[in-house]
């Protein structure tokens, strides 16, 4: 088991970070905390590449270290991209919290996974081959994006995560992701995520046709296991093929 939230930054398998600023110029009027900040790059260059992985990296941790975490699913022809959270933090409270405690993190984050999504699309890879993907308290962001811009995606993988917000009402969730492939993987006994929560996270999922996969992991704690990681390998050779 593997927990990314607070991984040491390093590159393996030949797989080299690029950094640029964040591109927002022309794509929102919106100037929160995290535009401007920088866009990691790997795998295939977008130019080449046939889909992407927009990588969301948890509370601590950086663009960095999500992308190394790309090691372990890596195809020809994917290319990552990861945003970077300004102090390497989205929003400041927990994901439980009223979303208004959360401002103007969280919707600042959110454009920032538009702007990554954009910078693919503009290349050339269509939505559906794009996958979004976080952790912990990037998996919350990315889960709560694709509820809120739903159309097709390449896949939405939620890595011990879900929804934000004091409660959920799934009747404020509307649209079709036209069947996305959803994964939610988490442990029953996450000190940060609580079960419950995955699972009104899976039901909006369907609500909004996704195809979606919960797995509920035995005292696995805050974490990413091998379970997990060949889910996205199996779903990433897809979308490169």
């Amino acid at each position: 088991m593997a927990g990314y939230g607070n991984r040491a930054n390093g590159n393996r398998n030949g797989l080299h970070g690029r950094d640029r600023a964040q591109p927002t110029a022309g794509r929102s009027a919106m100037s929160g905390p995290h535009q401007g900040q920088q866009l990691v790059t790997a795998g295939a260059a977008l130019s080449e590449a046939s889909a992407a992985a927009v990588l969301v990296h948890g509370r601590g941790a950086t663009a960095r270290s999500i992308v190394q975490m790309g090691t372990e699913f890596q195809q020809d022809g994917l290319a990552l991209l990861a945003p970077q959270a300004a102090r390497n933090t989205w929003y400041p409270n927990s994901f439980l919290s009223p979303v208004e405690q959360n401002e103007p993190g969280r919707t600042s984050g959110l454009q920032a996974i538009e702007d990554a999504v954009t910078e693919a699309e503009e290349a050339g890879i269509p939505t559906d081959c794009v996958l979004v993907l976080g952790f912990s308290q990037g998996a919350c962001l990315a889960s709560e994006f694709v509820a809120r811009n739903p159309q097709r995606y390449g896949g939405l993988v939620a890595l011990s995560g879900g929804l934000i917000g004091e409660t959920i009402d799934e009747s404020e969730y509307e649209g079709d992701i036209e069947e996305t492939p959803v994964f939610l993987g988490c442990s029953d006994v996450d000190p940060h995520i609580p079960e419950e929560r995955v699972h009104v996270t899976a039901s909006v999922f369907e609500q909004l046709n996704g195809d979606v996969e919960e797995r509920i992991y035995e005292g696995m704690g805050h974490g990413v296991n091998e379970d997990e990681l060949a889910y996205v390998s199996s779903l990433a050779a897809t979308l490169v093929n």
